[in-house]
Formats: structure tokens, C-alpha cells, sequence
């Protein structure tokens, strides 16, 4: 870190001086880490150039649609480039799909009929999906209100498959199984590309039919594949995530074999209508212009990931992953076992933002969660995960997730804001 850095971060951003010195210190120790994520984005960043390319992408495919948007050829060249990235059949690009969670949940309702199973291999699905599938109550609408079941397998203690119990908990009511690839609120290790599909090919040993959906939310642009690649019928995530490279303003995707891509968009439009109709108001070249840029937007959050895990080892919390471990997510997680130091955690992420920075994040009963949940996340888009985040349930072992940053500079400075918070509160020691 140059001198006049230092300087700046001393006496005009008011950090301790020890947080700077541990911070260089750790920066030295992640070298190594910063090699291996820049590989992976070299790779992604030609392939993603490389379809675009063979789509003939083209200022024509910026243009404004309205109403039905019939002939919309941005929109429709979009799926493709998707779908070509992704290596599937087909892809469901769409500003109208709202968030992660609505990709997901058009995929479980658009595949999944009455008496059909519904069964999670990776443990307890994130929290937003509690009343999608209605695990702990028969919320209206949920799957359980359509006579759809849910069956649940845990993961082992090392993160792995627990493969006996899914082989008895498949039946013939099974439809749809369901991988997490992400941590989402649990003290686990996101799943590799290898694990995903040695988990597919088991499932589809004993029944080839069984629908292998992957909840790619966090995922895109962490490998050198992705999970369509590895044997998922279908899989989908968010445009405020990955891999809308914080330009999307809105949106999300369903990617993955024809079929099941048709059943999805069915749910979203109307049966008989699917992909054809959808207006996208203009935004298509933020959506191009976001994806282009993801890969190079995903390697700076996993930098900023991997020095959070470097300080708060080093300050004695536990972290997941730890720094030098392979990820497969965006996601640090940070356990502080007490409520303060995690609130502390979240409105120095929230100071270190350019949107908001002056506003002190509180716990409050979020829409679809069940648990009161603290959010720092001064974004640009309004929820954008990709930008700079970090959000947690406030219930024991009081954990923090951090995710995203458009630069890792800006993850560093949000992650020093949140050491230098925790410092004044006399929290934490240095």
C-alpha cells in the first residue's frame, strides 16, 4: 500500500492505524488466492465475449419495445447468448423476474403438479423459500397449498452429499430435486462444480426422469463451468447478483433444457403465451453491457471476500471459507456469537457505501424471511448483492454474510469501516 494511501485512509477516512497494518499484512498472505480467482475470470471473460460474438450482437438489439413486446430480437438474442454461455438448450433472460427467489420460484411451480415431491438434498433451502415451498406453515399459495410435498436431506458434517439418504428418500412421487449451490444463512461450504455433478449422476442412477434443478444464485462465474454444463436440467439466479455485473438494474434468469425452460416461462406469462411476448422497456443493453462485465465484477467480490476471511482470522473470529480454501460462491461468512458485534459488522459495511453511507442499518421483519434481518447494503441498484453487502438473520450463532463489490478496493474499505465500527464499540481488540 502506497504511503499517501496510507495516509489518506489515517487522516482523512479516520482508520486506526493498527487496522492498515493488519490490513497490508493480510494483503500479503492472499497473493496466492488473487492468482488463482484472475485465472478464472480470464476464462469467463473470453467466453462470455466469444458468444456475444457468435450472436452477432448488435446496436439493433438496444432498441426500446413496449406492450407485448412481439419481435423483440434484443430480448430474444439475450436468451440465446445465455443459453450459449450457460451451454443449454435454453435460457429465460427477463426484467420481470424480480429477484432470485421468483427465478427459483418459477421453476419449482412451473415444473411441479399436484402430488408430485419436491426433495432438497443440500439441507434447509434459503430462508426466502420457506413460504414458497411452505415447510414450517401451509402459507397461501405455497407448494404445500397445491398438495405438492417437500422432503428434505441434510448434508454431512464435512459438507459432503449424504448419499445413502437420498437413495431412501427417492421415490415415486419424487419430481423435482433441489441443490443449493451457495450456503445461503448456513455455516457450510458452497458446492464445486464436481460435487454438483457427482450428485446428479447418483440421482439420475436411480431414476434418469428426476428433474436436477441447481440454485445457481451467487455461482455464475465462479468456475470454469457452470452447473447446465455438469448435468442440471435446469438452473437459475439472479440479475442483481453475478451475472448482471452491478449494470442490470432488475432481473434474473432460468437456464437449462428446452422443456423445462418452456414450463418456467409458462408460469411467468401464461401457458400457451411462455417466452414470445415480454417488453423490456429499453434496458436490454444494460443487461448486455452488465454481462459482459460480470466476470471481471465476480473476481473483484471474491477478492474482497477472501481478505474478509484473511482480517477476521486473523482477529480471532471464525470464518467460512477460509481464505486459502476453493469457493464456489461470492460469499464470507463470519460467526461473532453475540448480537452487537454483528450490528456493529453491518453499519461499517454500510459506512464504507457510496449510496446511504450516512443511514445506521436496524434488524426488521423483512418480506419472506421469518427471523428478523439486518441488511447493510448502500447499492446503486436497490438490493444488488453484487455491490458491496452484508446481510444476517439476528438468531444464534449470529453470523454475517458479506457479498459482492464492484472494485475490491471498495470491499477493503467496507470491510476496514466494519473493523475500525466493532474497534469503537470495544468490541474487538488490535
Amino acid at each position: 500500500m502506497h504511503n499517501k494511501t496510507k495516509e489518506y485512509l489515517q487522516n482523512t477516512l479516520g482508520l486506526n492505524s493498527k487496522i492498515i497494518t493488519l490490513a497490508e499484512e493480510c494483503e500479503k498472505d492472499i497473493k496466492d488466492q488473487f492468482y488463482i480467482i484472475e485465472e478464472v475470470r480470464e476464462y469467463n471473460q473470453y467466453k462470455v465475449l466469444k458468444s456475444m460474438q457468435n450472436n452477432r450482437l448488435s446496436d439493433i438489439h438496444f432498441n426500446y419495445s413496449t406492450g407485448y413486446g412481439y419481435g423483440d430480437i434484443g430480448r430474444d438474442t439475450l436468451d440465446k447468448v445465455y443459453s450459449d454461455i450457460f451451454h443449454s438448450e435454453d435460457a429465460l433472460v427477463r426484467p420481470n423476474i424480480v429477484s432470485g427467489t421468483h427465478a427459483l420460484s418459477l421453476c419449482l411451480f412451473g415444473i411441479l403438479r399436484p402430488g408430485d415431491e419436491l426433495l432438497a438434498i443440500t439441507g434447509k433451502p434459503y430462508d426466502t423459500l420457506d413460504n414458497i415451498i411452505g415447510i414450517d406453515n401451509n402459507c397461501q399459495g405455497s407448494l404445500r397449498d397445491f398438495n405438492i410435498t417437500y422432503k428434505q436431506v441434510d448434508l454431512l458434517e464435512d459438507g459432503s452429499f449424504d448419499f445413502d439418504s437420498i437413495k431412501n428418500s427417492i421415490n415415486e412421487k419424487t419430481r423435482l430435486v433441489l441443490i443449493q449451490r451457495s450456503t445461503g444463512y448456513s455455516w457450510r461450504k458452497s458446492l464445486s462444480l464436481k460435487e454438483i455433478e457427482e450428485g446428479i449422476k447418483f440421482i439420475k442412477s436411480i431414476n434418469s426422469e428426476v428433474c436436477c434443478m441447481v440454485d445457481n444464485c451467487y455461482g455464475e462465474f465462479m468456475d470454469f463451468y457452470e452447473p447446465t454444463e455438469k448435468g442440471a436440467d435446469i438452473m437459475a439466479g439472479s440479475l442483481i447478483k453475478n451475472p448482471g455485473g452491478s449494470i442490470a438494474p432488475t432481473g434474473g434468469y432460468v437456464a437449462g433444457k428446452s422443456k423445462y425452460v418452456e414450463m418456467a416461462a409458462d408460469r411467468l406469462v401464461a401457458p400457451g403465451i411462455g417466452k414470445e411476448t415480454g417488453a423490456t422497456l429499453g434496458i436490454t443493453r444494460l443487461l448486455f453491457q452488465g454481462l459482459f462485465l460480470a466476470p471481471h465484477i465476480v473476481s473483484e467480490a471474491v477478492k474482497g471476500a477472501v481478505f474478509c476471511s484473511r482480517i477476521f482470522s486473523k482477529l480471532g473470529y471464525e470464518v467460512n471459507p477460509s481464505f486459502d480454501a476453493s469457493r464456489s460462491d461470492i460469499i464470507q461468512a463470519v460467526k461473532f456469537k453475540n448480537e452487537e458485534a454483528l450490528i456493529a459488522f453491518c453499519r461499517g459495511i454500510q459506512l464504507g457505501s457510496p449510496v446511504d453511507s450516512f443511514v445506521s442499518p436496524e434488524p426488521w421483519d423483512m418480506p419472506g424471511y421469518n427471523d428478523k434481518v439486518i441488511m447493510a447494503a448502500g447499492a446503486f441498484v436497490q438490493g444488488s448483492s453484487i455491490e458491496l453487502s452484508a446481510d444476517a438473520p439476528i438468531r444464534p450463532p449470529y453470523i454475517a454474510y458479506l457479498q459482492g463489490g464492484i472494485t475490491y478496493d471498495h470491499a477493503k474499505i467496507g470491510i476496514l469501516y466494519a473493523i475500525q465500527e466493532m474497534l469503537e464499540e470495544k468490541l474487538i481488540t488490535i
